[in-house]
């Protein structure tokens, strides 16, 4: 699997690896399991970033099955909207600089001279 940008830009340290990944799936809701394995990161890991997604109102639950409580990204709050909004421009900023890319490769260089 490709690094996202997002990964890329601030390292794959667990925290940027869950906030890429609900970003990602943010129409979903996850359990706590879940969101580690689809990180790829140890539920170790998680439960090391756990409080901070909560403290900064990252995640928050969204139902409930069982005993089992799903979470999913929080956008309401204000620093994951703006997250969203800097994964996009990362995003549209690579779209562009390939775009660029390709129109380069399709110049034709400067005619060679044959005698």
């Amino acid at each position: 699997m490709e690094e996202s940008l997002l990964v890329k830009l601030f390292g794959d340290t667990p925290l940027i690896l869950v906030v890429d990944f609900l970003i990602e799936n943010s129409i979903f809701d996850y359990t706590k399991t879940e969101i580690a394995e689809n990180a790829t990161i140890s539920r170790a890991s998680l439960y090391n970033v756990w409080p901070v997604l909560e403290r900064f109102e990252l995640v928050k639950p969204s139902r409930k099955i069982g005993n089992t409580t799903l979470y999913k990204l929080n956008k309401e709050n204000p620093v994951v909207q703006e997250l969203i909004e800097l994964d996009l421009k990362l995003s549209m900023e690579f779209a562009g600089s390939l775009e660029e890319k390709k129109e380069a490769l399709a110049k034709p260089g400067p005619a060679s001279s044959v005698p």
